[in-house]
């Protein structure tokens, strides 16, 4: 072995001690640690030493380059010798430099890695031989070997052979954990789902950190096919888990990434054990609340998923578990009425009080049958329902014409561009010749050489419309693949055509012609990109308006005209059914023939009931609401914007600052289907979404209906939705704002 062998370093695993007492555990994790600790920083100096030196280092680990010649390290003859130099001779009888003559021209990072497995090979070597138990010493061995290979043939060290590469199972351990959470807790309030998280991120680190005993000193596994399977799982611990953590360059892996149901099964009771005993000696040393949560509610949690380990057909160990699908529902529901979680008998209680709320408060879909029986009564060709029988919508959509023609093929859409490394067709270069005269006609202003510059430019792409084999118009364009928008360069239709007719964000600059044309096609002036993402990319002309137009990129705008037609016509129906369905037909008024020649309009029978208000009722925030004045609409907004700071701000919001987080809170939108928070009222504002203090109101009280549907009375979310919602009226009062 090598002659310039440094300190010797205690790595073994813990589990080297078949029956270790507690204090013995607790003085071997420390000595574990500590050891860690050393090998990095022993590492770490190494790797800083001198490029001369860290050659010198190489040359113990490195084969020598002499013509046959089978040293595979240099070995110094003189045991005096200190410090060695490129001229001292092996004991092959060859310089140390013959040694290290293939790494002269590495670059220092090859030379760092392979510096790395040669510390790595110090580093087994002292546990390989202090190891005492004969499984955990061949694999050692194994891994000392396959090291020291690597130094010699500068390979990076793969572990080959019969225990295959992770991950092992299918689903791993933390995924299985994750399912037991959503499984068991997916229905309890946000703070008991949080104190269930926490738990079992700390159940994770154990088991990602826990030294795993081995096979031999695991007496109660009686069964030899447990007792295999065991043997192997130990096996690939130690190589892809344990020993990586002090020879790093072996890959790395997490045990409960790559491990699953063979390996939690065999050691869950006994790490639970290890895990609580440890617990116990530390309690002393515990603040109360962590206390509380590792002695009293971790025990009940490792119960609950000791249930699922070791159940023959747990869903937790799904490799498809789905948590909304039907049959997981109904799994959670039934586990909901069984009492086996906290506040479990509760839940009763919570779900009738949700359906009480949510019956007061309808957003329900409409039912498939009246969707079908509308769809069909407004596709009958002979469909017509109030004012259409006087007033018809025949008329088609103004798109209707230039869809049909394309349809027939009488016009038609290709992208077309120049290129300089492939060839152009020759029908291309016409359409480009021919687009060059539609831009350059309707373009004046514009020089043609310049259009010419960029029609012709490879970056830039161009969407012609062509009509019989001529360009009529189109629609030039620049993406930048890198900043996320497509500039627009020039966009224009013959005359005759005008009246006819992976990016979701467009800029262009618009003379003062064209900018009613971009407005009416979506563009505004209003610009919502970051200046920092298109300034410097896009070209700046000179009396121009810059426009921007962000799709949607779930809208199919082909047919957005005709299927707002289709919803206008549904609603409309919709309407006409609730009419009838309400219909009331009132007396007549005799006052005028007994002589009466004024009324109030509220002594007009069924008047009241199609929510007509006197006049004498209107409050002062309705009169806001009615006033399209835009000085009053922007005092309103202003004043919105004050209550929504002050809310913001009270000790009682923090619940509802952002939006519920569906990753820890699971089925908070099965039951919220119209979720709003304070965060999201607040990009409102700003945007000028609340045209009328009602708006505002409406989304306010959201949060707070929200809230007290999802959450019991007696928690902590519940009582800060109430404290909250008197501060907001409280407010809205002081204010001007509220007439309740």
């Amino acid at each position: 072995m090598s002659e310039q062998r440094s300190e010797t370093i205690n790595t073994s695993s813990t589990s080297t001690a078949e029956h270790p007492n507690q204090e013995q555990q607790t003085e071997q994790y420390a000595s574990h640690l500590s050891t860690l600790q050393k090998i990095q920083q022993k590492k770490q100096a190494v790797l800083a030493f001198p490029f001369i030196k860290k050659l010198l280092k190489l040359a113990v680990y490195s084969k020598c380059q002499a013509d046959k010649c089978d040293c595979i390290g240099w070995k110094k003859t003189d045991s005096s010798l200190v410090n060695p130099t490129f001229t001292d001779p092996c004991r092959c009888e060859h310089l140390l430099e013959t040694h290290i003559s293939h790494l002269k021209e590495k670059p220092e990072q090859e030379i760092n890695r392979i510096l790395g497995m040669a510390v790595d090979v110090d580093n087994m070597y002292v546990p390989m031989n202090r190891e005492e138990n004969p499984e955990t010493k061949r694999v050692y061995l194994y891994l000392f070997k396959l090291l020291r290979k690597c130094v010699l043939t500068l390979d990076t060290p793969i572990v080959e052979g019969p225990l295959g590469q992770p991950p092992f199972e299918k689903p791993c351990i933390h995924k299985a954990v994750t399912n037991f959470l959503v499984y068991k807790f997916s229905h309890v309030g946000q703070q008991e789902l949080k104190t269930m998280y926490e738990l079992a991120k700390i159940l994770i680190h154990c088991l990602n950190t826990w030294d795993f005993p081995s096979p031999s000193s695991q007496k109660h596994i009686v069964s030899q096919e447990e007792a295999t399977a065991y043997k192997i799982e130990y096996t690939r611990w130690l190589i892809f888990c344990h020993v990586p953590t002090f020879c790093d360059s072996l890959q790395h892996f997490d045990t409960t990434m790559i491990f699953g149901r063979t390996l939690l099964r065999a050691m869950f009771k006994y790490i639970r054990k290890q895990i609580m005993d440890q617990f116990h000696r530390e309690r002393d040393s515990m603040p109360q609340e962590r206390r509380i949560l590792l002695l009293t509610n971790f025990p009940t949690f490792l119960n609950q998923l000791d249930e699922e380990i070791y159940a023959a057909n747990s869903p937790i160990w799904d490799p498809d578990f789905k948590p909304h699908s039907i049959q997981f529902q109904t799994l959670l529901d039934a586990n909901r009425l069984k009492g086996k979680t906290v506040r479990s008998s509760e839940t009763p209680v919570r779900e009738a009080k949700r359906k009480k709320l949510l019956q007061d408060e309808q957003f329900e879909d409409l039912p498939q049958e009246t969707v079908a029986e509308i769809i069909a009564t407004i596709d009958d060709p002979n469909y017509m329902t109030g004012p259409d029988m006087v007033f018809s919508e025949s008329a088609p959509p103004t798109d209707e014409a230039p869809k049909l023609e394309e349809k027939r093929n009488v016009i038609q859409l290709h992208v077309v561009g120049n290129s300089l490394t492939e060839p152009v067709t020759k029908q291309t270069m016409l359409w480009l010749i021919g687009l060059q005269n539609v831009f350059s006609h309707q373009l004046p202003r514009m020089p043609i050489e310049y259009i010419t510059q960029l029609l012709f430019d490879p970056k830039h792409r161009t969407i012609a419309l062509i009509k019989e084999n001529r360009p009529i118009g189109g629609i030039c364009f620049r993406p930048f693949q890198t900043q996320g928008f497509t500039e627009i360069v020039f966009c224009a239709v013959t005359s005759r055509e005008q009246i006819k007719g992976g990016f979701c964000t467009f800029l262009t600059f618009a003379d003062q012609n064209a900018i009613g044309y971009f407005e009416r096609q979506g563009f505004s002036k209003d610009i919502k990109l970051n200046r920092p993402i298109y300034q410097g990319y896009i070209k700046d002309y000179e009396g121009a308006t810059l426009m921007h137009c962000e799709l949607n990129p779930k809208i199919i705008y082909t047919e957005f005209t005709s299927i707002v037609r289709r919803q206008k016509k549904f609603v409309k129906q919709l309407i006409y059914q609730q009419q009838r369905t309400v219909s009331k037909v009132n007396p007549g008024l005799t006052f005028f023939k007994e002589g009466v020649r004024n009324i109030p309009i509220e002594s007009i029978p069924g008047i009241e009931e199609t929510g007509w208000k006197p006049a004498s009722r209107t409050t002062r925030g309705q009169q806001l609401e009615e006033s399209q004045d835009t000085d009053i609409l922007a005092g309103m907004l202003k004043k919105c914007f004050k209550c929504g700071t002050f809310v913001k701000n009270h000790e009682d919001s923090w619940p509802f600052r952002q939006p519920v987080d569906k990753n820890v809170v699971v089925d908070y939108y099965d039951h919220i289907k119209y979720p709003m928070d304070l965060k999201t009222m607040t990009e409102r504002l700003k945007a000028r979404y609340y045209v009328s203090r009602r708006l505002f109101i409406a989304d306010m009280m959201r949060i707070f209906t929200n809230c007290k549907i999802y959450n019991l009375p007696e928690t902590e979310y519940y009582k800060c939705a109430e404290h909250l919602q008197q501060y907001f009226q409280t407010k809205m009062k002081e204010l001007g704002l509220w007439d309740k």
